[in-house]
């Protein structure tokens, strides 16, 4: 009878912990399906991300490319969105980045008058929000609504931890549509070449989208005229063409600098 009973026990025990090792595993396996990479914003800022495809979405691209129609001629961008390697194509000028070298490849004996340094990325970064707002170095603080004809949109303030970016002093507040929870307006400080942080706000609203690629980007943005710190009547807008964004790397050699090229120190 004893051995009985200590066979049964035995089974009991055996059961138990064969129970115990599958809610482990089950535990387990529901951390792991967690969507890990949206848990590290705040709610605010991942609102705006879901209502435009979500950070996850964009984190599995890797290239973007898109036109905008100048009065020389198409400015083509293609971007490594993991490298933020470029290439800027126009009828005048290429101007490349590799990831650590930033040259101009001037053409027809035009020179290139522009400010290479401070115009890499620039198109890219503006052309990306709200996702670009989740890179790594940045800090998130709530701030008071921006009021535009009436109707008032909820506002994240936007800065950088020391060293990051080529201009660690510049402020961005993202503002959006508090039910739909998309981008309506970016606000920017420009502190490029500057030692200290500015005061002055600039304005591009939001408000013409498309779907491409299952994310949320924009079809045009509009730069605004501004008045003590907000904005006032739509002075002109940009417009983005030919829009590609994949989870295939683009070819890297398209980033090396040409032998006729010039680089920017």
């Amino acid at each position: 009878m004893k051995n009985i009973l200590a066979v049964l026990l035995l089974m009991v025990l055996v059961t138990a912990c064969k129970n115990d090792n599958k809610i482990e595993s089950t535990v387990i396996d529901e951390i792991t399906k967690e969507d890990i990479t949206t848990s590290i914003y705040p709610e605010s800022i991942t609102k705006v991300f879901e209502a435009h495809g979500g950070i996850d979405t964009w984190n599995k691209m890797q290239t973007l490319s898109f036109t905008i129609n100048k009065p020389n001629g198409k400015e083509i961008t293609t971007t490594d969105l993991k490298t933020r390697a470029e290439r800027i194509e126009t009828p005048s000028y290429a101007l490349g980045f590799d990831g650590k070298t930033l040259w101009v490849d001037e053409k027809n004996g035009e020179a290139y008058n522009g400010n290479a340094r401070f115009y890499k990325g620039l198109m890219m970064y503006f052309y990306a929000m709200p996702f670009i707002l989740g890179d790594n170095g940045i800090i998130y603080e709530e701030v008071e609504p921006l009021t535009f004809e009436g109707k008032a949109y909820p506002g994240i303030l936007i800065s950088y931890e020391s060293g990051v970016g080529e201009s660690p002093d510049d402020q961005y507040i993202l503002y959006y549509d508090e039910a739909s929870g998309k981008m309506e307006w970016l606000a920017y400080t420009v502190t490029f070449g500057k030692n200290e942080r500015s005061k002055d706000f600039h304005y591009i609203r939001y408000n013409n989208w498309e779907t491409v690629n299952g994310l949320v980007l924009p079809k045009s943005i509009d730069w605004y005229k501004f008045e003590n710190n907000v904005p006032t009547e739509k002075r002109n807008t940009v417009v983005f063409e030919d829009i590609q964004i994949s989870d295939i790397a683009p070819d890297a050699s398209l980033f090396i600098k040409p032998e006729t090229a010039k680089i920017i120190d």
